[in-house]
């Protein structure tokens, strides 16, 4: 390999799937790609009729930018993915378009095209689209959820489905989502890469009434208050992930946790049906998820096993870039520390 496209993210992806076929594995994903449709100067959504304080899937502001929603759905058609349902989501503005699961390197491939897709298109229609993950300190924040179940070498048997198993999952399932578990901490560097991810994340309750991300490390059945949900046999989702994610380190990162916890029989521990948004509703002991950029590369960056599965000098890379960006906003001053330490 050319040493100068060692560390490319999806050469990184596509070690970690030849680590998964090795074992005899083929992981399939699908994303949640949710975005918001804003103003050309990015200031505020788009449609300044889309004003309801729980507009999640809300069909007359979903159809008032039905031009640009079947633009990009016809697009997706076009290029043979499947498309199976677009909604407004949570927040004033937001909107998630999904199409059907593949293999990991092929949603991969397809995710970033969608992002560069979604934007032109937007730009066609004098709009602006953005997946930054919390443009809008009062609205739900943007996630991009991951649907994932491993299967055999050919890719036909998923080995994820047990109807015996608890929630129709099997063993293999729960190893593969224990170890995502055990190292939540540091894969948080991935899949919250940036500064602006961590007021999506252990934020406080939106205008809607909730955030619908993760504010803790932990799982449970169809709920969707936990970092995992297991929404049905076959296949579990996760929650954490935000739009900012790059979409290879977005899977590299869940094989690498999943086979780690896979060859080490990881326990995920039990499952919890409590709302972790109720105050004082978790058991002591949940782990949560770190609070800021800085504790989530300084995790990253000390992490053995994920040093070993995605190589340490990509990690070091990675560390390094992400590093200038917290150094960066760092010395940016704020009004908020003018008004609340100027007389300290």
């Amino acid at each position: 390999m050319d040493s100068r496209s060692e560390h490319a993210p999806r050469h990184v992806l596509k070690r970690q799937l030849a680590a998964a076929e090795a074992q005899g594995y083929r992981l399939k994903t699908g994303v949640e790609a949710e975005f918001f449709v804003l103003r050309p100067d990015g200031r505020t959504v788009a449609d300044g009729g889309d004003r309801q304080a729980k507009p999640c899937y809300d069909q007359t502001a979903l159809l008032r930018h039905y031009e640009l929603i079947r633009t990009i759905s016809d697009a997706m058609l076009g290029l043979g993915w499947v498309p199976y349902q677009s909604d407004h989501e949570d927040a004033n503005g937001q909107f998630e378009m999904n199409w059907t699961y593949d293999d990991a390197l092929v949603t991969a491939d397809r995710h970033v095209f969608f992002k560069f897709m979604v934007k032109e298109i937007a730009q066609q229609h004098g709009l602006r689209a953005t997946f930054m993950p919390k443009p809008f300190a009062h609205l739900t924040g943007t996630g991009c959820h991951a649907h994932v179940s491993l299967w055999d070498r050919a890719g036909e048997t998923n080995l994820f489905h047990d109807p015996g198993g608890e929630l129709g999952l099997p063993t293999l399932a729960y190893h593969f989502l224990g170890g995502i578990l055990a190292h939540a901490e540091p894969l948080t560097a991935l899949f919250a890469p940036t500064v602006n991810s961590f007021k999506r994340i252990n934020a406080a309750p939106t205008v809607s009434g909730a955030t619908w991300s993760p504010n803790a490390i932990s799982h449970g059945a169809n709920n969707r208050t936990h970092m995992v949900r297991i929404p049905e046999p076959g296949r579990f989702e996760l929650r954490l992930m935000d739009g900012a994610v790059n979409p290879y380190l977005l899977q590299a990162g869940i094989l690498a946790g999943g086979l780690d916890g896979v060859a080490k029989k990881r326990d995920p521990g039990k499952r919890l049906d409590i709302n972790m948004y109720e105050p004082g509703a978790a058991p002591a002991g949940i782990p949560r998820l770190p609070l800021n950029l800085l504790d989530a590369l300084r995790a990253f960056q000390t992490s053995t096993l994920l040093r070993e599965a995605l190589g340490a000098g990509f990690v070091e890379s990675y560390v390094k870039l992400r590093m200038a960006q917290w150094n960066d906003y760092m010395r940016h001053l704020t009004e908020w520390e003018r008004e609340h330490t100027l007389d300290a």
